[in-house]
């Protein structure tokens, strides 16, 4: 069985979701190069055995990406799909990472899907397609989302994104409305971080470093300035502009210490990365003092529907 999807070509052997896999295919996530040293949501590099790694190409480590997916699943607003138009079939996941997204929504979507995994990183791809559920069929690409086209979307019932616009620019966000917008493709974008962040207890220090971690998030990497927390509301002006009815949820994290291993490496990420923006930061031992004590934690994000009629 073969079929041709976007740049995929004819002859590609399809993925189902029990782990067959003929490979990822040549060419998500702008080529940026290195993403300095935090990801999505803070995430820092962290060395040894003290927690998931981003690594020297700026791919998201499986690891952090296993993390966190209790977390986005428990996230995600479900209620958005109830407003997807008509039959969801073919679905382009866009900077797939280990599949967590496909995991999520593919037993909530009908029969008979056909998913195409987008991301920068093979290995990634290799993972993505291996664990989608049974009688998902699954064909990988390697693709800069900068460089998607209308006619890749030829046949598409909807695309789809999680923790990715933050990492994206103005720019990049508007091209990719307008290329959905032609194709008349909708877009179920989750988990976009928002900054912001309530702790329970709370600290004196707590404002200050969210404060500079937002602006982290904001910086620029080769000449790209990264939306960060405004991109949930770019995503929404984007798309509005090029003519779509676009629906906006809270998709917030619920941290604690329940969930240690993910609640401390969040942590250590958000304040690693606001002592990089700022390293005038007085934090002493706050790092410290919340991880011997972990905080309960809502870690803003949204989730963006947007529909052509």
């Amino acid at each position: 069985m073969t079929e041709v999807h976007g740049k995929i070509e004819s002859g590609t052997p399809l993925v189902t979701g029990e782990g067959r896999l003929g490979g990822p295919l040549p060419g998500a996530g702008p080529r940026t190069g290195p993403f300095s040293e935090t990801g999505p949501d803070g995430h820092r590099e962290a060395g040894g055995a003290e927690g998931a790694t981003i690594s020297d190409e700026g791919e998201f480590s499986a690891a952090w990406l296993s993390l966190r997916e209790p977390a986005d699943a428990a996230a995600r607003a479900l209620d958005l799909l109830d407003l997807l138009p008509g039959t969801v079939r073919t679905v382009r996941d866009l900077g797939c990472g280990t599949g967590s997204l496909g995991r999520w929504l593919s037993p909530r979507l009908g029969p008979g899907q056909h998913w195409i995994m987008t991301d920068r990183d093979p290995a990634l791809l290799v993972r993505a397609a291996a664990g989608m559920p049974k009688g998902v069929t699954v064909s990988t690409q390697q693709l800069d989302v900068a460089e998607l086209t209308p006619a890749e979307l030829a046949g598409t019932d909807l695309v789809t994104c999680s923790a990715l616009l933050d990492l994206l620019t103005t720019e990049e966000v508007e091209r990719l409305a307008g290329v959905c917008a032609e194709a008349r493709v909708p877009v179920l974008f989750t988990l976009s971080v928002t900054g912001e962040v309530q702790l329970a207890p709370q600290d004196p220090l707590d404002t200050e470093i969210e404060a500079a971690f937002n602006a982290h998030q904001r910086r620029v990497v080769d000449g790209r300035r990264l939306l960060g927390p405004d991109a949930a509301q770019a995503a929404v002006d984007a798309f509005t502009r090029v003519g779509a009815t676009v629906t906006v949820r809270p998709s917030p994290w619920r941290l604690s210490p329940a969930m240690p291993a993910l609640t401390a490496e969040w942590l250590r990420g958000w304040v690693g990365a606001a002592v990089e923006e700022r390293p005038d930061l007085p934090v002493g031992d706050y790092l410290d003092r919340r991880l011997a004590a972990l905080p309960h934690a809502s870690v803003g994000h949204k989730d963006v529907l947007a529909i052509f009629e």
